[in-house]
This record gives structure tokens, C-alpha cells and sequence, in this order.
């Protein structure tokens, strides 16, 4: 009788157990909410010739054209929609016009803004490659930098940069003049409002602040005040990385489409992830490898008007084009 009242009472323990975890499942680990992405094509290899790359590390569309940060090669390069070269900004340098590893881009009102992680400023150029300003330089003071990831523009010209080794998101105005910032400087956090090792910015049209925090694994939100909204990226956006939906192993970039949809460049899982403004997941796409709809280290990400998705395959040197399925 012990024995059996033993086992029933076993047989119970095991039965919550499996509730547990499949309400943990379901509530820290969400189904896709839309229908997935198709891959459709992809162009470059490694090399330094035009269309070739060695370390692309940012994407931003602007109109028919797609504007590649060329890292290693210290360039941008510039191609249409179906991947066809077209031209090049920049060379190698220091100096005005030159460029020390770009990284994240942003276009705005006509103008092509450089986060340069080795020149630890930010540089501005026309679309049709003219140097137009810089803004920073080295340094962990205001309006300073210590490898810059990101940049986003709000709609009066202010800068919003992640400055990766400072851990801090700044605010500039558009002359460069130090405005706020979050997080605080040369300190790591896993709390709301600080950082580890942010990556990228990104402003959705509603004026809310998206910061790719990039070593704790998560997104989080500011409103227009800059006020801290909300974070996200595996249980409790603590610096859990993991390969399941919604969760990051070092989100890299962000960008935001006309919808204020969030795609986000999952690195070491090899994918781009998609979710709402509030952070709920909706899909996601791409899987480790080399071959077709494959990502060596996804690490950027930029989303055209009509909604096909451009995504920087950092290790594969190359870029790819996706497609939501009807």
C-alpha cells in the first residue's frame, strides 16, 4: 500500500513537474506570430575587388540602393536591389573622407552616417559618396568615443550613438554638442538602463529608442523622453543568451521597418529575428552554414520599403536577400 501511495504520489510530483516546464516553454520560449522569411538570393565572396568583401559588418538601404559597410577593406560599398555593384565610398584612413572600420549604418534625409569602431567617430557622407562632416573623436568625455557601433538620427538631427566601450548610448546634437546619455561610463551593468558593450541604435517612428545591448544578450526600449520602457531577450532579459525564439547570443544590430517592427541580427545563433515595437516575437529566419539561406555569424540587417529583408553575413562575406512567404 506504502509502495503504491509512494509511486501515485511520484507519478503527481512528475505531472507538475511537466506543467512547469511546459508553461515555462511556452512563456519564456514564444511561437512565431507570422508566417517565415524565404531566401532569395545572395552576392559576394571574400576579396577586395568591387562586390567582394572581407568583413562586411553593416547594411542600410536607401531607396533602389544597399549601402555595405566593407570593414576590413575600409570602405562602403554601394549596390542595387539585386546585388549589382554600383559604386564605392572611402578608402582606408584616417582623414576626412577615410574610414577606420565601419560598422553599423544609418541614412537619413539623404545622408549616410559611419560609426568608425577604429577612428572612434562618427562621419557623415552624401549618398553619392561626398564627406560631408565628423562628429567625435577619441575618448571617454562627452560627445567622445570609444568604438562606436551604431548611430541613429532623430528627426531634428540629433545624433544617438552606442559607444561600445564606454558602455553608454549618447545623445548629440546635430553640431556634435553633447546633449544626455544612458548608462553609466566605463561601467557594465545587466539592469534596466545599463549596458554591456552596446552595438547599435535604432529609432522606431514613433520615436522610441532601441538599443542593441549587445554582451547581455537583449534589446532595450526608451521612450521619446528618454524614459526606460521595457527589455527583451530570453527569461527576464538578464543575460541568458540561448538559441530559442526571442532569445540573442549578442544581438549585433537593429532596424526598425515603416511598421516600427523590429529585425534584430542574432549573431553566434547564426539568425535574424523579428519582433514587435512591445518585444513580442514574430519570426525569424537562417540557420549556421554556408550554403543558400545559411548564416556564418549574421551580424547586420536592413529592411526596404516593400519589405524585403538585406542581411550581412559577416563570416561567408556576403550579403543576403529575403523574403516574407504569402
Amino acid at each position: 500500500m506504502r509502495l503504491q501511495t509512494a509511486f501515485k504520489a511520484g507519478r503527481n510530483i512528475l505531472v507538475v513537474l511537466a506543467v512547469v516546464i511546459a508553461g515555462g516553454w511556452h512563456a519564456f520560449i514564444p511561437a512565431a506570430k507570422e508566417p517565415p522569411y524565404e531566401f532569395v538570393t545572395t552576392w559576394g565572396e571574400k576579396g577586395g575587388a568591387p562586390g567582394q568583401f572581407n568583413d562586411p559588418t553593416g547594411i542600410a538601404v536607401a531607396g533602389e540602393e544597399v549601402f555595405v559597410a566593407d570593414s576590413r577593406n575600409g570602405r562602403i560599398q554601394v549596390f542595387d536591389l539585386e546585388g549589382r555593384f554600383r559604386r564605392q565610398i572611402g578608402t582606408p584612413g584616417r582623414g576626412p573622407g577615410e574610414l577606420g572600420r565601419p560598422m553599423n549604418l544609418t541614412v537619413h534625409e539623404g545622408d549616410l552616417y559611419v560609426a568608425e569602431y577604429f577612428n572612434d567617430r562618427i562621419q557623415v557622407f552624401g549618398l553619392d559618396g561626398t564627406p560631408k562632416r565628423i562628429i567625435g573623436k577619441p575618448g571617454s568625455g562627452p560627445g567622445e568615443f570609444n568604438a562606436p557601433g551604431g548611430v541613429a538620427v532623430t528627426p531634428n538631427g540629433d545624433l544617438l550613438v552606442a559607444d561600445f566601450y564606454n558602455h553608454r548610448i549618447q545623445r548629440l546634437g546635430a553640431d556634435g554638442g553633447f546633449v544626455r546619455q544612458w548608462g553609466t561610463t566605463g561601467h557594465i551593468g545587466m539592469w534596466a538602463e545599463e549596458f554591456n558593450y552596446p552595438t547599435d541604435v535604432a529609432l522606431g517612428p514613433d520615436g522610441t529608442l532601441y538599443v542593441a545591448d549587445g554582451y547581455n544578450d537583449r534589446i532595450q526600449a526608451f521612450g521619446p523622453g528618454g524614459a526606460f520602457l521595457r527589455k527583451w531577450g530570453g527569461p527576464f532579459a538578464i543575460n541568458i543568451f540561448g538559441p530559442f525564439n526571442g532569445w540573442f547570443a549578442t544581438v549585433t544590430n537593429l532596424t526598425v521597418d515603416r511598421k516600427g517592427q523590429v529585425f534584430a541580427a542574432d549573431f553566434y545563433n547564426h539568425r535574424i529575428q523579428k519582433f514587435a515595437a512591445d518585444g513580442t516575437f514574430l519570426s525569424g529566419f537562417g540557420a549556421r552554414g554556408s550554403g543558400p539561406g545559411q548564416f556564418n555569424h549574421a551580424i547586420a540587417v536592413a529592411v526596404a520599403a516593400d519589405g524585403t529583408v538585406f542581411a550581412a553575413d559577416f563570416g561567408n562575406n556576403r550579403i543576403e536577400k529575403w523574403r516574407q512567404a504569402k
